[in-house]
């Protein structure tokens, strides 16, 4: 038997089979999870993210532009018609312009640092907002962080000021979705070779040294990410909410 036999998942941002979403989808059906998905980005996004699908055996696959509210009430109308309830919601999703991840932090235009917090925060909320009436009692929201929300990276700049309202996102959340035995957490990865990881300026510089630095002396993967978040739609982390879960080799616990 599986951990997450008989639970719904719904996952959002999966853009290839190197995302961490891909990750997470795939040891979660591993673990015997009926699996949906959510895209956005029209049809060049389709076309990768559809054979992923099929290969997961997905039930459910509808694209979703999570800047706009009505979208995501229509695709909870969706799920809700598909399955009733879900049992979990991993979020997967954070932008911010290209420019942005490069030079100095006091140079970011506000136009967009109001988009990286609404695609990589707000739509946390719109979704757990939309979907909180489909979440089985005991379910499970999960979203993705970094650990530049806690120190500084050089490059990340914006998104670490995004992934640090997440953060405290997840915990306001828990509160509120607590009420009802939902859920929520955040996992923050080591850095791993993502599309969206590349855009930082400098990203591969970093993977040697968090491998020396890392107590366990390695970088992780989408696998290891994707084994910590079915353990968090299982029901053996009923008691675990509001947290940030470091899946990062132990780089986290370093001063120097």
């Amino acid at each position: 038997m599986g951990l997450l036999d008989g639970k719904k998942v719904l996952i959002f941002g999966i853009a290839n089979d190197r995302s961490i979403a891909y990750g997470i989808a795939r040891q979660m059906k591993e673990q015997g999870a009926e699996l949906g998905i959510s895209y956005a980005g029209g049809s060049s996004i389709e076309r990768r993210v559809k054979p992923i699908a099929e290969e997961l055996g997905a039930s459910f696959l509808e694209e979703c532009d999570l800047s706009d509210d009505s979208a995501i009430e229509a695709l909870a109308l969706k799920a809700e018609k598909k399955y009733g309830s879900l049992d979990c919601i991993v979020h997967s999703v954070a932008f911010a312009p290209h420019e942005c991840l490069a030079g100095r932090y006091a140079d970011t235009a506000r136009a967009d640092f109001l988009t990286a917090m609404n695609i990589s925060v707000y739509t946390l909320v719109a979704v757990a907002n939309k979907f909180e009436r489909l979440l089985s009692p005991e379910g499970s929201v999960i979203t993705m962080t970094y650990y530049g929300a806690e120190k500084v990276v050089p490059n990340y700049n914006v998104m670490g000021v995004a992934k640090a309202a997440l953060e405290a996102t997840v915990r306001y959340l828990a509160v509120d979705m607590g009420k009802k035995s939902v859920r929520v957490n955040a996992i923050s990865a080591g850095p791993i070779k993502t599309v969206s990881a590349a855009g930082v300026s400098g990203f591969r510089s970093m993977l040697p040294v968090y491998s020396e630095r890392a107590p366990l002396g390695r970088n992780v993967d989408i696998n290891d990410c994707g084994g910590c978040a079915a353990f968090l739609a299982s029901d053996l982390s009923k008691n675990i909410t509001g947290e940030v879960i470091h899946v990062d080799a132990g780089y986290n616990i370093m001063g120097f």
